[in-house]
């Protein structure tokens, strides 16, 4: 079993689907025709995505952390240098991680909130 998609509520759908196009390289997809508000789909690799949707009220849970709600992506550590420096540029602020582990990860905490956690796609062990 894959996901097939997630959904992030935004408080701006167009600035968030330009965060993850320009420090992900997520594409943009055409969106069902079924939506009444602003909503943003993009792929994130082959058959899955993320959606977002605008919800100018939206704000972010107090249990987004480390210890709490976060999504991890694996990501090769040669291009972490370059994702670090992409983040920075387009509002995200790194966050150092609160427990050691045998493999090279980190956390970013995105504009609107969200806690991701970028691992070592290629030496990250079974014990995630």
């Amino acid at each position: 079993m894959t996901f097939a998609h997630f959904t992030l509520a935004t408080r701006d759908v167009q600035k968030s689907s330009d965060f993850f196009e320009k420090v992900f390289g997520w594409k943009p997809l055409k969106r069902p025709g079924n939506i009444d508000g602003k909503a943003a789909w993009l792929s994130i690799a082959d058959e899955q995505e993320i959606h977002l949707l605008e919800v100018p009220e939206f704000e972010p849970s107090p249990f987004e952390r480390e210890y709490g709600r976060h999504i991890a992506l694996f990501h090769p550590l040669e291009g972490f240098p370059a994702l670090k420096e992409r983040l920075v540029e387009n509002g995200a602020e790194l966050i150092d991680a609160l427990r050691p582990t045998p493999f090279q990860r980190f956390f970013f905490r995105e504009p609107n909130g969200y806690i991701f956690e970028v691992i070592d796609a290629e030496n990250h062990s079974e014990q995630l």
